[in-house]
């Protein structure tokens, strides 16, 4: 044997063994988080971008073969500007919340629960998963109720929007039994007249995880978790407790619009769900290397340390 075939043959030998060492250290999260229900947001930057998506859609069937049950709550706020734009109706943003009047609705109901919904159950499909998707073409499983919001004591209509007041966690729950991938759009219908609301997506999938009382809640994120400086991701963190997070708040150090992402997971620890994390999303696998790894790649935020 040639000593180049023997350095090469070495090399593969190498790399193999550190495939399998990895797949050793996954094992013990495997058995941890079998059966436990994550509930993972989906939004932003990762719809836009369709390699992101692909990997993240992978690592999604590969949690559900191993006896995870990921459950999926998504947005799509780029792809409504961009048929409202087509459509000439200006977009309309009040407290960060956009503005739903009865044009904007029919726009997020077809792009939202019909086109994208569906869209990513069949991308799921076509990787070799099992999906459903849960929508009022379907089966709708938010129920909610309008908001309003307060400013110096007026207050602002925000037309059809709302917040979830009620999930239907025993389909949900069901079809993870089945092998499905949930996957939820962020809407939700007012019980009493059974119309349509506009919700935001971080908060629709917080109260799916509050439901369903997660051991997960992640957020894909366009940026790798909270950091002590938001401009320079070396400060990245790791860990945080929720009395670290609260300070880092006070301090000034989590600011604008991390702010009220981090608030929601403090909310949501404190309403059952065991961690929250905030990954990036454009990382590729971002979402198995949080979870079946032991440093991970995003922010973990848990109730206190040991």
């Amino acid at each position: 044997m040639a000593f180049s075939t023997f350095i090469e043959n070495a090399l593969v030998l190498q790399e193999a063994i550190q495939k399998a060492d990895v797949l050793i250290e996954a094992l013990g999260w495997i058995r941890r988080f079998r059966d436990k229900v994550t509930v993972i947001k989906l939004g932003g930057s990762i719809m836009e971008d369709e390699d992101a998506l692909r990997y993240v859609l992978l690592d999604l069937v590969f949690m559900e073969t191993v006896g995870m049950h990921p459950v999926v709550v998504h947005g799509g706020g780029a792809a409504i500007s961009r048929a409202m734009d087509a459509a000439g109706i200006a977009p309309n943003f009040i407290q960060g919340r956009r503005y739903t009047d009865e044009a904007t609705l029919e726009i997020v109901k077809r792009v939202l629960a019909e086109e994208t919904n569906t869209q990513l159950a069949q991308k799921i499909v076509d990787l070799g998963g099992c999906a459903t998707n849960l929508s009022h073409q379907t089966t709708n499983v938010l129920f909610g109720k309008k908001i309003q919001l307060e400013s110096d004591g007026e207050t602002l209509d925000l037309g059809h929007v709302g917040r979830v007041t009620r999930v239907d966690c025993e389909t949900i729950i069901d079809l993870c039994d089945r092998g499905h991938i949930p996957i939820i759009p962020s809407m939700c219908q007012e019980e009493s007249t059974g119309n349509l609301l506009n919700v935001n997506a971080d908060t629709a999938a917080t109260s799916v995880a509050q439901a369903l009382k997660a051991e997960k809640l992640v957020y894909l994120s366009d940026v790798n978790g909270v950091r002590r400086d938001k401009d320079d991701p070396d400060t990245h963190i790791h860990s945080l407790s929720a009395d670290e997070a609260r300070q880092l708040i006070q301090d000034g150090n989590i600011s604008t619009g991390m702010i009220p992402k981090v608030e929601a997971c403090l909310e949501t620890l404190e309403r059952g769900v065991k961690k929250v994390h905030i990954v990036d999303g454009g990382l590729r696998h971002s979402l198995l290397l949080e979870v079946y790894t032991t440093l991970g790649v995003g922010t973990e935020i848990i109730h206190r340390r040991r």
